[in-house]
């Protein structure tokens, strides 16, 4: 009976094996006619030499695939030497079907089947034990704790951007001991792009806006409700709300002394009384201030404040968010200022314009198509400076048409004087950007100690997982920027700087060089096809500019580094980082070909949709390089974390964020616990007491490192992921630590959709019981304007 089944399986193993053989032959032949590795030719020859003598019952068969499996390894060591994903991605796949190859030998050898398969499940677990091994460089543990840190006033706790708290209660000695305490779902509606809010603690409250811009104001000790405004407003689908602003108005009380600062999908600048939710009537407009005057035409969605408003020199700082990719002469990057008591404006700063303070004269607008300023910017009230982080002009991936100033300020730290917005200085950390490099992240300020002295630095991180370490009063490079030579060979009628800014002394996170040896895949059948379209593609190292023929950029648009930004230790002078390491596969396609692309709010470059570019000689097709599984093609780590000794411009450690757990092939979750690194967007926090909070991955967690080693110490579990800046304060009333964190998933990282707002604490007294679910039925009863 036994050798009847055996006979029966033989064509359905051959067919198996035929299969992958047309593959491996097939994809392998077009390989090398593109210059690529000959291994793949050679290993479908050998596999369809095996299914055919399987499916004749000749017992060579197995062997001839077992030495396709033994001259399988040999390569794969030359190419990969002992990198344990290098391995995974040529020999796990080979192995576990060698398995069903070899069934026929293993039976008539049943009674070592026993030990066969101890062995089998040893190689195993010792193979997952090895991939799930963290790279660390440890360093001395630092377990200083200091008091005080009860508030959190801004989104980066400080003007400086800082994401550093003073708080000490939790420690790495007891930070394993942290539970929830309570969560909060706001009935959010909209979730856009995902919940990426840190909320404020001030004054005994906690303020979070939502992705539809309605403003929640929280008990910090149960995470019940207070209170809840909705501007109403239409509100573009693509829409984010990272944060709300702090004002209290100098010798004054009642209503309003204290205001909350917020803005509306449809672009307003909102005023609300932190104890009651109610608008301000003085300022503005009965509590609003309209940001559209002196924009020009502005379709829905394409122009609104995603990040926090600022309060400097006693005036409203707000850049703007403009949608990608387009269209020549979208929505403007003017960046206004405006009274915080009243609501007037101030004055703005238009770099197409930069005599002019006011609104552009009656039919004018402000300059259409500058670069902006989208992320969180910082400041420096004693220096009376505003640090922005400045965009691209649109569209990102062509640039003839840019006008010099734009060519001067895109992709820069711009510092402007908080009085009257006017220019102090600005340092490019990319020239004529062609890649979507935005400056991302709030420009993080510290006092340094440089050779003998301390100097006011300033800390940008940069897509391109470049890290400038400048001086804040004057823009000069604290560790040495080096032109260095690029890639050349931009499309007609555009053009490339010869020279790119590369922060040498700094430690690069994007410096990797990709070739088609690097070319990953959960088996060799994804990595070939991987192989394949990476010859199919130009790369010519970093800054490769995009063209008719496919490129590979490298990182990708979502970095490196991303508006997360950096957390540092101003104390320790250590900084913290997590970056990505996933690509970008590019082509531009001619105008004649690209006719029916339109304009749409749903079709910027970061949805994978064709970019259109209207008014440019090319349409866009952008997206991750990814497999037909849908997973990087790059290798793993796809995702790291890293600290920084910001005195020695050295990595302390550095090791990958996240495991496999919830990601894998075709969007699904994998419940592997191999920490193997994975996307991740969102940033992080620090505390005096030495310890790290970041979620920020395709995990739905969060977890806490120790700062100065990277030895994870605690790790709760999250509904969905958790791609927002966590945050911590002391409750005035309990006198209980808190670490607080929105959690709402993200669609692009397929980690899920969500509307919680979660606050974890040491065990000990509440004080009341958690927050109850909202009902999103109740958002109609909120305040509104």
């Amino acid at each position: 009976m036994t050798n009847i089944a055996l006979r029966n399986r033989r064509p359905i193993l051959a067919l198996v094996l035929m299969l992958i053989a047309l593959v491996l032959a097939g994809g392998g032949c077009w390989l090398i006619l593109l210059g690529g590795s000959a291994y793949y030719f050679a290993a479908g020859l050998a596999v369809a030499g095996s299914a055919w003598l399987v499916v004749r019952g000749d017992w060579r068969g197995p062997w001839l695939y077992g030495a396709m499996v033994l001259a399988t390894a040999l390569w794969s060591l030359a190419e990969a030497g002992l990198d344990p994903w290098g391995l995974q991605a040529r020999l796990l796949a080979p192995l576990v079907l060698g398995v069903w190859v070899f069934w026929p030998i293993l039976m008539r050898l049943s009674k070592w089947l026993p030990i066969t398969g101890a062995v089998l499940i040893a190689v195993a677990a010792g193979t997952l034990l090895y991939l799930g091994t963290r790279i660390e460089t440890p360093a001395a543990s630092d377990r200083a704790i200091a008091s005080g840190g009860a508030d959190w006033r801004h989104y980066g706790n400080s003007l400086a951007g800082t994401r550093f708290s003073r708080a000490a209660a939790i420690t790495p000695a007891n930070a394993s001991r942290l539970e929830r305490v309570w969560t909060y779902r706001t009935g959010a509606k909209n979730p856009g792009l995902g919940f990426e809010a840190t909320p404020l603690m001030v004054g005994g409250s906690l303020y979070v806006c939502t992705p539809d811009h309605v403003v929640v104001s929280l008990d910090p000790d149960t995470g019940r409700r207070l209170w809840q405004f909705d501007p109403g407003g239409v509100v573009p689908p693509t829409t984010h709300c990272r944060g709300v602003g702090y004002y209290q108005v100098p010798d004054a009380t009642g209503p309003c002394a204290r205001r909350i600062l917020s803005t509306s999908g449809d672009a307003r600048l909102l005023a609300l009384d932190a104890r009651s939710g109610r608008p301000c009537a003085a300022f503005g407009d009965k509590g609003a201030v309209d940001l559209k005057p002196g924009m020009g035409d502005v379709r829905n969605g394409y122009y609104y404040v995603s990040s926090a408003p600022e309060v400097i020199a006693g005036n409203i700082i707000v850049g703007g968010w403009v949608l990608d990719g387009q269209y020549v002469g979208e929505p403007s990057g003017v960046v206004r200022a405006y009274d915080a008591r009243t609501g007037k404006l101030a004055w703005a700063w238009d770099m197409g314009r930069p005599d002019e303070r006011g609104l552009p004269p009656p039919g004018q607008t402000y300059s259409r198509g500058t670069p902006n300023s989208w992320a969180p910017i910082s400041g420096d009230e004693e220096l009376g400076l505003i640090y922005l982080p400045m965009g691209n002009s649109t569209p990102d991936y062509w640039g003839a048409h840019r006008s010099a100033a734009s060519e001067r300020y895109a992709s820069s730290v711009v510092a402007l004087d908080a009085r009257i917005g006017t220019v102090r200085w600005s340092f490019q950390t990319v020239h004529h950007d062609l890649w979507d490099y935005d400056v991302p992240a709030q420009p993080t300020l510290l006092d340094l100690p440089v050779a003998g002295r301390i100097v006011p630095a300033l800390l940008q991180p940069t897509k391109r997982g470049e890290l400038f370490l400048l001086d804040r009063r004057t823009g000069k490079p604290l560790a040495p920027v080096e032109e260095r030579k690029v890639a050349q060979g931009a499309a007609s009628g555009d053009w490339t700087s010869p020279t790119q800014p590369f922060s040498t002394g700094m430690p690069a996170l994007g410096d990797i060089a990709l070739n088609e040896r690097t070319m990953w895949g959960a088996t060799p059948l994804d990595q070939l096809w991987c192989r394949i379209k990476f010859r199919q593609a130009r790369y010519d190292g970093p800054m490769t500019p995009p063209g008719l023929k496919p490129t590979i950029t490298y990182p990708g648009y979502l970095g490196g580094m991303n508006w997360g930004g950096a957390s540092v230790d101003p104390q320790r002078h250590i900084a913290v980082v997590n970056w990505n390491r996933v690509a970008n596969y590019t082509r531009l396609v001619p105008r004649a070909d690209a006719a029916a692309i339109k304009p749409s709010i749903s079709g910027g470059a970061h949805a994978g949709d064709p970019v259109p570019q209207i008014g440019t000689p090319f349409a866009l097709l952008t997206e991750a390089f990814l497999s037909p599984l849908g997973i990087p093609c790059t290798e793993p780590p796809f995702g790291m974390i890293g600290a920084i000794d910001l005195t020695g411009r050295k990595m302390l450690w550095q090791q990958p964020l996240g495991s496999a757990a919830d990601s894998g092939p075709f969007g699904s979750r994998s419940r592997l616990p191999l920490w193997m690194g994975v996307p991740n967007q969102g940033g992080s926090l620090v505390t005096r007491s030495g310890l790290i909070f970041i979620a920020a991955s395709q995990n739905r967690a969060i977890w806490a490192f120790e700062l100065t080693t990277g030895r994870k110490l605690w790790e709760a579990r999250l509904p969905v992921g958790g791609h927002a800046t966590p945050m911590t304060y002391v409750s005035p009333k309990s006198g209980r630590q808190f670490i607080v964190i929105a959690v709402g998933g993200n669609a692009s990282l397929q980690s899920g959709s969500g509307d919680y707002v979660m606050g974890f604490a040491l065990p000990g007294r509440t004080g009341a019981k958690a927050a109850a679910p909202i009902d999103p039925t109740t958002l109609k009863k909120s305040i509104r304007r």
